[in-house]
Parts: C-alpha cells; sequence; structure tokens
C-alpha cells in the first residue's frame, strides 16, 4: 500500500547535494513541505527551488552544520517558526575525509568523520524528536552505507562512524518503541555523487580513480541529483508497513 505524502513535513540535512539533494527532490514530487539544511547555502537555494518546480508544496532552507551543537539548535529553532509537526527526519549530512591507513591516518580526518556522521545524527536527532508525533506515522530515516557492515583498506574511521550510525539507529528504534514513530536505516552503496570529491578534498583525479576502480552504478537523475531506488528513503516512507519499529524480542 502507497501512503501520501503531500503537505507533510520532511526534514533534511545535508540536503545540498548527493542522496539529501536528490532525497528533497523525490520528496517534493510527492508533494511534500520540505525543511532542508546544509552548510552551503547557495546550492540550497537551487534545490529548494528544483523542489518546488516538481511539485513540493513548500521548500525552506536555512544554514546548518551538524557538528555544532550551537547550529543545530539553531536549525531546529527555525524550523519551530515553520511548522510545530515533522513527519519524516532524514539525518543524511556526513562523509568521508581521506582514505588513509591507521598508521597515516590524521586526526582532523577522524574527528570530521566522527563529529558529522555519528554526533550529528545524535545532535540532529534530539533537538528534533520533540516535533516528531507519536501515532502518527512518523519516520527518523537515518542515512547509512554498507561501509557499516563491512570494512576496507583505508576506511577504518569512515567504517567505524557508519557501524556506529547503525547501532545508534537499532537504539532509537528500541528507544522510541510504542511510540509509533518508525527508525529506519538507508545503507547505500558506492554512487556516483560529490562524496568522493570531498574526500579527496577537491582532487577530482582521485575521486574519478575511485569510481573507476570499483565501478559503482552510474545513478545521476533529474539535473544531476542521484536517482533514488526502491530503497530510497521517500520508497521507505510510502512502504510503510514493512518499517514497522521493532523492540525487544522482535526481528527486522
Amino acid at each position: 500500500m502507497k501512503f501520501s505524502l503531500k503537505d507533510k513535513w520532511v526534514l533534511i540535512t545535508g540536503a545540498s547535494s548527493g542522496f539529501g539533494a536528490a532525497a528533497a527532490i523525490a520528496f517534493g514530487a510527492e508533494g511534500a513541505k520540505l525543511l532542508l539544511g546544509a552548510r552551503r547555502e547557495d546550492r540550497l537555494k537551487q534545490v529548494a527551488a528544483e523542489a518546488k518546480q516538481v511539485g513540493a508544496a513548500e521548500a525552506h532552507f536555512h544554514f546548518l552544520d551538524v557538528a555544532k551543537t550551537e547550529s543545530v539548535e539553531k536549525f531546529i529553532a527555525w524550523a519551530k517558526e515553520k511548522t510545530g509537526s515533522l513527519h519524516v527526519l532524514i539525518n543524511n549530512a556526513g562523509g568521508a575525509h581521506g582514505l588513509d591507513t591507521i598508521a597515516q591516518g590524521k586526526d582532523a580526518d577522524w574527528e570530521a568523520m566522527f563529529q558529522s556522521n555519528v554526533l550529528g545524527i545524535l545532535r540532529m536527532t534530539r533537538a528534533a524528536l520533540p516535533l516528531i508525533p507519536h501515532d502518527d506515522g512518523a519516520s527518523i530515516i537515518n542515512i547509512g552505507s554498507v561501509a557499516g557492515h563491512t570494512a576496507y583498506e583505508g576506511g577504518s574511521a569512515y567504517c567505524a562512524a557508519k557501524a556506529a550510525e547503525l547501532q545508534i539507529t537499532r537504539t532509537l528504534r528500541l528507544e522510541l518503541f510504542g511510540t509509533g514513530i518508525r527508525v529506519s536505516s538507508v545503507d547505500p552503496g558506492l554512487a556516483e555523487t560529490e562524496f568522493s570529491l570531498v574526500r579527496f578534498k577537491g582532487d577530482a583525479a582521485a575521486a574519478k580513480k575511485t569510481l573507476r576502480r570499483n565501478q559503482p552504478p552510474h545513478c545521476l537523475g533529474h539535473r544531476g541529483h542521484p536517482r533514488l531506488g526502491r530503497h530510497s528513503p521517500a520508497a521507505c516512507e510510502h512502504r510503510r508497513p514493512h518499517r514497522q519499529a521493532c523492540g525487544p524480542g522482535r526481528r527486522r
């Protein structure tokens, strides 16, 4: 059964590019009302405009750095001025920095990955929970990675961070059991977005080399955003009965 997202409020972090921007377009096409956050406000403005073009009932954007508690709190205060209720929270902000071995790793890269991928999810969820209604079909969707399930050389901190995201998701599911709020993790594999470009600090040659070596699926869709398939955040939200929150003694 497909559930309508029309006029539902959806908050997306890291919405300026990649999966976040694609999610904004996908939810916008379903007539949702969007609250978009990221550090690059110029890109957010473009995404919001595109979301409106494809059918978003509303699309608002505001600066957001999930690595800073003050920024998260200001963003949620702004969100409260728009609505008193969130139907969907998508914790997408994150990313990888470098591909160094543990022996060559840099503190700044490690700390950046844990701040955005781990603490960022905790901060955003803590701040947004008061806006998410109980027993009203609401969802929290965290964007994880196959790296949270399988390690690879040079990915120690990123794999650890995404494994932490998965455990946060599972813990939150238990903590919210009985509230009617669904908690899910969408764990993509390699995709052709700006992810590798950010990882290699703007080195396009290194980013392309990684993509060629691993041969990711070509997933660029509307205006260069990744196409979101049947396991996308929007698709998960449509298939509500299959994403019910699990409690003790119940399996996914």
